[in-house]
């Protein structure tokens, strides 16, 4: 399909004009002149828009191995490969700053030499003036989600990963240098889950760009902090119901089937029936595709949960079917993306998006582990009951029959 492209060189220079104002360069995140600039609280150039950025993924996978892009009617066709999305536009400013002229923000570049908790995380960006600015601020998740790279590999040592971050833009390190886990670099956003994990822990969304996923993780754990300024509307979705099956987001010029599937697919069979689906021109159009991780993301509420609001983490819009979960109890599905996660020895695993509880084995029952919303990954084929306890660290839930919800550009 024909990549999306923002060209206005004349935009791209406003908005540098609007983020950069940074004559020197600075590993800390304060500035040897005192002087601020508090004018520069806002940045509207972007007037709503929330342009989401692609994954990276450009090689297409079977269920076990890299294989040649696939054509139309042909096993694994539509994945995430396929279709290329908005690039991000990243200037280095010499300064410790990036900015990103796709989405209109501007990111430290360099990490703290320290973690930090949640709290200490806050004060860390109210007290920030590097460049003279004094609107540093926490990502939201949407806004640090917005610069992972499925290009990355987590391997199974450090040596043989790659992180889901451009390294030749931002700083990055892996966990092994505070003597933590090599997967152990999980940055902080300022979405706190509306529910606990972990037997009743305050939680927080994060990016960990070591093993690429989103995950709600306890506000009392150490993070990498990266701040961000401008474009204060992205991340804000704008739904409108076109009254004939699909939703239409403003924001992200995507247009959602409200229903999705009714039943839950492995990997293959998920891709294969969007393509059923364009056979049949369904709602009347034919170019329908299985959503990247990024994209399906885009469209969680963060302000809902099951526990929070009775309800799946998306609008109302939408249609979620109820399920009965691993323990037994009444939740929401996860659904389907068109993306590998290359997570391990080989390519078996595709990411999924959680719009009810993110479900693992954790103190003997099945719990919330990592909140509605998070963003992991299962085996794009094969039997759940193999996993009777889950998997993984946290022992999350692998359910392999996900469910399917259609995209497509507008």
């Amino acid at each position: 399909m024909k990549a999306k492209r923002l060209k206005n060189s004349l935009r791209n220079l406003l908005i540098i004009g609007l983020l950069v104002n940074l004559p020197y360069t600075f590993a800390s995140c304060s500035d040897s002149d005192d002087s601020v600039n508090p004018q520069q609280t806002t940045d509207n150039t972007f007037d709503g828009k929330y342009v989401i950025i692609d994954t990276y993924q450009t090689t297409c996978y079977d269920n076990n191995a890299v294989i040649t892009d696939p054509s139309l009617g042909e096993d694994f066709y539509g994945q995430d490969a396929q279709h290329t999305g908005n690039l991000s536009n990243f200037v280095d400013n010499g300064n410790g700053t990036v900015t990103d002229l796709t989405t209109g923000l501007m990111w430290l570049q360099n990490l703290p030499d320290e973690k930090y908790n949640y709290d200490e995380c806050v004060n860390y960006a109210d007290t920030c003036t590097l460049g003279g600015f004094n609107d540093w601020r926490l990502p939201s998740i949407k806004e640090i989600y917005s610069l992972i790279q499925f290009t990355g590999v987590t391997g199974m040592e450090e040596s043989t990963s790659i992180p889901y971050i451009d390294t030749d833009f931002f700083d990055f390190r892996f966990g092994t240098l505070f003597g933590e886990r090599y997967i152990d670099a999980q940055y902080v956003s300022s979405t706190i889950y509306k529910g606990t994990t972990m037997d009743g822990n305050e939680t927080m969304f994060g990016v960990n760009f070591a093993d690429g996923r989103i995950k709600g993780y306890p506000t009392f754990k150490d993070f990498e902090v990266r701040l961000v300024r401008g474009n204060t509307n992205y991340g804000i979705n704008d739904f409108v119901d076109n009254g004939d099956g699909t939703i239409s987001d403003n924001n992200t010029e995507l247009m959602w089937d409200a229903q999705g599937s009714s039943d839950g697919m492995n990997w293959k069979e998920a891709l294969a029936w969007v393509q059923q689906k364009n056979s049949e021109n369904y709602l009347g159009y034919n170019d329908w595709r299985l959503p990247n991780a990024k994209e399906l993301q885009s469209i969680v509420d963060y302000e809902k949960s099951p526990s929070y609001t009775n309800s799946a983490a998306i609008s109302d819009l939408f249609n979620v079917p109820e399920i009965i979960t691993e323990g037994g109890e009444t939740d929401y599905p996860w659904y389907w993306t068109s993306t590998t996660h290359y997570d391990g020895p080989s390519p078996n695993k595709a990411a999924y998006v959680c719009f009810g509880e993110a479900l693992g084995y954790w103190s003997d029952i099945w719990q919330d582990v990592h909140g509605a919303g998070a963003q992991r990954s299962d085996p794009k084929d094969g039997d759940p009951n193999d996993y009777p306890y889950g998997f993984g660290p946290q022992n999350d839930a692998i359910r392999i029959f996900n469910f399917v919800r259609l995209v497509r550009d507008i």
